[in-house]
C-alpha cells in the first residue's frame, strides 16, 4: 500500500489535473491517476476542443484555467510556424473553429499541462501513475479508507490510502465501488420540479457518448476498409432524426427542425475572420470548419498539407445504450468506436459532395494527432457521470433563463466558481431528441460538492450534484476545470484546519475563510454585469 500522500486523486482529466495542482501549489504530497496514455481527459484523450462562453477571453474562468489556456497559445508560438499575421493576434485560434475561441491540436494541451505539472514531479510531490483505473475502495463507516488501482495492461494493481480522495473519472467510478450515494439518468420532476423533466423518473435515460476522430483532406485515395457492420449504421434511423443517421440532414440542438449542414474540406477562408461565438450561431453548418483544430492558413506555406478537423458532429453520437451501471459496457463503447469508423467510411464513400459525386476518398484518417491504435480518439467522450447525491442539488430552475429572466442566475452564499453554457443535452439512451434550454451565467454552490455522507471523498468533475439536465451545463471544460480546482483546494483546508468539507460549507466564518482563499487564488466566485458585453 502507498499511504505517504495527503490526497488521491482518481482520474487525470481537466478535474483531475485542476485538483492535483490547487493541492500542490499548497504544498501537499498528491498522487494522480489516470486510465489512459494522456491527461487532460475530454481535452485531450478524448479529442474534444474547448466548449466554452462567449466572455472567456475576459472573465468567467479561474486563474489556472486562463493559463492553461495562455499555455497553449504560447506552446504554438514558440513552437508552431504561424504566418506573422496568426503569430500576433492576441486571441489566437489555431483551428479557427467556429465552436471555440481556442480550436487546437489535443498534443499541445498535453505538452503543456505536463508543463504546467513537471516542477512538482521533479520534487517528488507529485506521483502520476498511468494506465491505471479503480477498480476497489475500502471504507470504514462513512470515509473511505482506500482506493485500489489496476494497470489496464499488465493488471498489476497498487492500494492507495490518504486521508482525502477525488473522484475525478469520468463517469463517478469510486461512487459505487465506496458505496457514495448516487443518481443516474433522468431525474423525475416529483423530484426536482424541473419543468422539462419527466413524470417518472428513468435512471437509465442518459445522454449519448461519443468517439471523436481527426481527419485531413489530401491527394489521394485513404479509404479505411469497410467496417463490419456498417450496412447497420447505414440504414440506422431514430424517430426522431429525420433522415438515417449517416446523412447530412439532422436535427438542429436548438429548434429541432431538420437542418441540412454542408460539408466543405479545406476551404480557402481567412482564419481570423472565422467567428466563433455561439451566442450568435451554433457554428455546425459548415461540419469542417465546425471544430476545425488546425487551419493550414494559420501557418506558413507547406507546412500543413491540409486543415485538420476534428469529427465531433450528430452522426456519431451513441445512444443505443448506456454505458453506466450495465454489464456490457466495453461491448458499447466498441460499438461506439464501430459507428465513427462506419461515418468515416461513409465520408469516404458515399457522402454527397457539393459537384453532384459522392464520396471523399482523400480524407486521411489521423490516429497521429490522436495519440491512438485505431485512429479514433483514445478515449470516449462521456457526457453524463454518476453524480452524487448532494447537501444542493443544482436544478434547471436555478438557471433556466425562461424561469429566472431578469432576475439572473440563483445566487449561492457558498459559491466557488462560476459558469456559462446553455443546457446541452444531446439525444439519449431514452429516445429523447436533443434538449436546449438557454441558461443565465451561473455560480457553482459548494454544497454541490459535498456528499450528503460521505466525509472525505470529493467530486472532482462531472460528478457533482447536478441534474441530469444541468449536467448539460455543467460538464463542459472551464466549469469541470473550476469544479477540480476547488475540489482540490477543499480537501487541502479540510487538511489545514482539521475539519469537514460539510463544516466549511456549514459554518460561516469557515466558509468565508475558504472563499477568501479561493478568491486568492483567483477563482472567480460572482458574475460581474455581463449586459453590455
Amino acid at each position: 500500500m502507498q499511504d505517504h500522500t495527503d490526497a488521491v486523486v482518481v482520474g487525470g482529466g481537466l478535474g483531475g489535473v485542476a485538483a492535483a495542482l490547487a493541492l500542490l501549489r499548497a504544498g501537499r504530497r498528491v498522487v494522480l491517476t489516470e486510465e489512459f496514455d494522456w491527461l487532460g481527459g475530454q481535452l485531450t484523450s478524448q479529442a474534444v476542443p474547448p466548449d466554452e462562453h462567449s466572455w472567456v477571453e475576459r472573465f468567467g474562468v479561474t486563474a489556472s484555467y486562463r493559463a492553461l489556456r495562455d499555455g497553449i497559445r504560447d506552446y504554438y508560438r514558440r513552437h508552431y510556424p504561424l504566418t506573422p499575421r496568426a503569430r500576433a493576434w492576441r486571441e489566437l485560434n489555431p483551428g479557427a473553429g467556429n465552436v471555440s475561441r481556442l480550436c487546437h491540436e489535443p498534443r499541445v494541451a498535453v505538452a503543456v499541462i505536463d508543463e504546467m505539472l513537471a516542477p512538482y514531479r521533479g520534487s517528488g510531490r507529485l506521483t502520476v501513475l498511468q494506465p491505471y483505473r479503480p477498480v476497489a475502495a475500502r471504507t470504514d463507516g462513512d470515509r473511505v479508507v482506500s482506493v485500489t488501482v489496476e494497470h489496464r495492461d499488465t493488471g498489476d494493481r497498487i492500494e492507495l490510502a490518504a486521508p482525502y480522495i477525488l473522484d475525478a473519472t469520468e463517469t463517478g467510478e469510486l461512487l459505487p465501488l465506496s458505496g457514495t450515494e448516487y443518481v443516474t439518468g433522468f431525474e423525475s420532476t416529483l423530484d426536482t420540479g424541473e419543468p422539462s423533466a419527466p413524470e417518472v423518473a428513468q435512471p437509465a435515460n442518459m445522454q449519448a457518448m461519443s468517439v471523436c476522430f481527426a481527419v485531413d483532406h489530401v491527394d489521394g485515395d485513404h479509404t479505411i476498409d469497410k467496417p463490419a457492420r456498417y450496412g447497420f449504421w447505414r440504414e440506422y434511423q431514430p424517430e426522431f432524426w429525420g433522415d438515417r443517421m449517416l446523412s447530412f440532414r439532422s436535427p438542429d440542438p436548438r429548434t429541432l427542425a431538420i437542418a441540412e449542414r454542408t460539408f466543405t474540406p479545406n476551404p480557402d477562408d481567412d482564419p481570423l475572420s472565422v467567428l466563433s461565438d455561439q451566442r450568435l450561431s451554433a457554428g455546425d453548418s459548415n461540419l469542417w470548419t465546425f471544430r476545425r483544430i488546425a487551419a493550414r492558413r494559420n501557418f506558413v506555406d507547406g507546412a500543413y498539407d491540409s486543415d485538420i478537423c476534428l469529427v465531433n458532429w450528430p452522426m456519431i453520437d451513441y445512444f443505443e445504450s448506456p454505458v453506466i451501471d450495465v454489464p456490457d459496457a466495453d461491448t458499447h463503447i466498441a460499438a461506439a468506436r464501430e459507428l465513427s469508423r462506419s461515418v468515416l467510411y461513409w465520408l469516404q464513400t458515399e457522402a454527397p459532395r457539393a459537384d453532384g459525386g459522392t464520396g471523399f476518398p482523400g480524407l486521411r484518417l489521423r490516429g497521429d494527432v490522436t495519440g491512438s491504435a485505431d485512429g479514433l480518439a483514445q478515449a470516449p467522450y462521456i457526457r453524463e457521470s454518476r453524480r452524487i447525491r448532494a447537501e444542493y442539488t443544482i436544478v434547471e430552475q436555478d438557471l433556466s433563463l425562461a424561469v429566472r429572466g431578469d432576475k439572473g442566475a440563483v445566487r449561492h452564499e457558498d459559491a466557488v466558481g462560476v459558469g456559462m453554457y446553455r443546457i446541452d443535452l444531446h439525444p439519449s439512451t431514452g429516445g429523447d431528441n436533443y434538449l436546449d434550454v438557454a441558461s443565465c451565467p451561473f455560480e457553482i454552490p459548494l454544497g454541490a460538492l459535498i456528499p450528503q455522507r460521505v466525509e472525505n471523498l470529493l467530486p472532482a468533475g462531472k460528478n457533482i450534484g447536478t441534474t441530469h439536465i444541468t449536467n448539460g451545463s455543467h460538464r463542459l471544460h472551464p466549469v469541470e476545470w473550476n469544479v477540480g480546482e476547488v475540489a482540490g483546494a477543499l480537501a487541502d483546508f479540510c487538511l489545514a484546519h482539521r475539519v469537514t468539507p460539510r463544516a466549511v460549507r456549514n459554518t460561516p466564518g469557515l466558509l468565508a475563510q475558504f472563499q477568501h482563499r479561493l478568491d486568492r487564488d483567483g477563482v472567480e466566485l460572482r458574475w460581474p454585469d455581463v449586459s453590455g458585453y
